[in-house]
C-alpha cells in the first residue's frame, strides 16, 4: 500500500505518518532524506529523532538514489521527504541543476517494491502566489509534477491542516 501525505510546513504531516507507521506495523524503517546542511536543519533533524524515539524506527539517511536503497526485510517505511530529496537530486554541490523527474519517480517506484507499506511525505508547494527565482520557480514545478504523479500511484492521499487528514483519495486509514 502507497500512502501520500501532503499539507504546508508544519502542518502535522510528520507525527500523522509516524502514527501511521505504528499502526501499520514493523518493521519500520525511515528514511531521512534531509541532508545536514546548517544549524536549522540539524535542529529539524534532532527534532524529528526525538519524535521517533523508543517507537522501533531503523533510520537509513538517504539524501539521493532512493532506487538503488535494499532494506533488509519487508515492512512499513516512511520516506521523509520528497522535497529534500528532490532538492539534492535537482541541485549539485555547486548549485548546477538538473531534471530530478524520472531518477525520483522511479527511485520512489523501486523502493515501493520492497515495502508492505509506504509513507511519503511531501509538501503543499507553490500554491502561493510568490514570486521565485528561475531555479526556485523550475524546483516548484518540477515537485509539483512529482507529487502528482505520486498522488496517482498511491492507494491512499491525505491532506493534513492543522494536524488534522483530509481524505483526498482512499480512505481514512486511522
Amino acid at each position: 500500500m502507497i500512502i501520500l501525505l501532503t499539507g504546508g510546513s508544519a502542518c502535522g504531516k510528520s507525527h500523522y505518518a509516524e502514527a501511521l507507521c505504528l499502526h501499520l506495523g514493523a518493521p519500520r524503517y525511515y528514511i531521512a532524506a534531509m541532508m545536514p546542511y546548517g544549524d536549522g536543519s540539524e535542529q529539524k533533524i534532532a527534532k524529528h529523532r526525538t519524535m521517533r524515539a523508543g517507537k522501533g524506527f531503523e533510520t537509513i539517511e538517504r539524501y539521493t538514489d532512493v532506487g538503488s536503497l535494499v532494506l533488509p526485510r519487508r515492512g512499513t517505511v516512511l520516506l521523509e521527504c520528497v522535497c529534500n530529496l528532490t532538492a539534492n537530486e535537482m541541485f549539485d554541490s555547486s548549485g548546477n541543476m538538473r531534471d530530478p523527474y524520472d531518477d525520483v519517480v522511479d527511485g520512489i517506484d523501486k523502493l515501493a517494491t520492497q515495502c508492505e507499506n509506504l509513507i511519503i511525505v511531501t509538501n503543499d508547494v507553490g500554491s502561493d502566489s510568490r514570486q521565485y527565482t528561475p531555479e526556485t520557480r523550475k524546483y516548484v514545478e518540477v515537485l509539483g509534477r512529482i507529487n502528482a504523479a505520486l498522488a496517482q500511484k498511491a492507494d491512499h492521499v491525505c491532506e493534513l491542516v492543522c494536524g488534522i487528514p483530509i481524505v483526498l483519495k482512499g480512505e481514512k486509514l486511522i
